[in-house]
């Protein structure tokens, strides 16, 4: 018979990929007339694919939708199943990167993980979001923008006295660098697309 906390953990989890799963650039693409999103510019299902079709609306309609879903997940685990909010943003991330509707191959998981950041603890969702905009404001390169943030997150959760939360960001961001390793090629040879360059 599994205990409570573990069953909560289990349920916090699956409604994390379940959140994470809606592949929202897919679907606002192919409803806006972009077309399949799988088949433009990198192929990724995040809102920095979906500028690459000119759809600046439905792009930024994108960033804000992943984003929500992050923090929907973290705020209803938290109120369902209080203390697995942890499990849920881990969830989440990973439901976004991995959807089993589309053969497990989703998105990179940056604008989830601002939104499971601000739903933990909102002043690691600031300290992720003014790092990502700063360093995309001044490079005008998405890729290095969202891996910085990533890595900020768990940073700013230590340094906020958020320990428990650190625990769950810090193997989110390396999944996030991991699925980044194509862009930091590119980056390290200086050929990484900057924002605003379409396919």
């Amino acid at each position: 018979m599994i205990g409570d906390p573990l069953r909560h953990v289990l349920f916090a989890v699956l409604l994390g990929y379940g959140l994470g799963a809606i592949p929202f650039g897919l679907i606002l693409a192919r409803i806006g007339g972009a077309g399949d999103l799988r088949a433009i510019g990198s192929g990724n299902i995040g809102a920095t694919n979906v500028l690459r079709t000119g759809r600046k609306g439905l792009a930024a309609a994108t960033l804000l939708l992943d984003l929500a879903k992050g923090a929907a997940a973290v705020c209803l685990a938290r109120a369902l199943w209080p203390g697995s909010e942890g499990a849920a943003a881990a969830g989440a991330v990973i439901g976004h990167c991995y959807p089993v509707w589309l053969h497990f191959r989703g998105g990179k998981g940056v604008a989830t993980l601002m939104g499971v950041s601000l739903g933990l603890a909102w002043p690691i969702g600031l300290v992720y979001a003014v790092v990502w905009l700063g360093v995309l404001g001044l490079s005008r390169i998405s890729s290095l923008g969202g891996i910085c943030a990533a890595v900020a997150a768990p940073v700013a959760a230590l340094a906020l006295g958020h320990g428990a939360y650190a625990q769950v960001l810090a193997p989110l961001a390396l999944l996030v660098v991991w699925l980044h390793r194509a862009n930091i090629a590119r980056l390290r040879a200086g050929t990484e697309p900057r924002v605003g360059k379409r396919a």
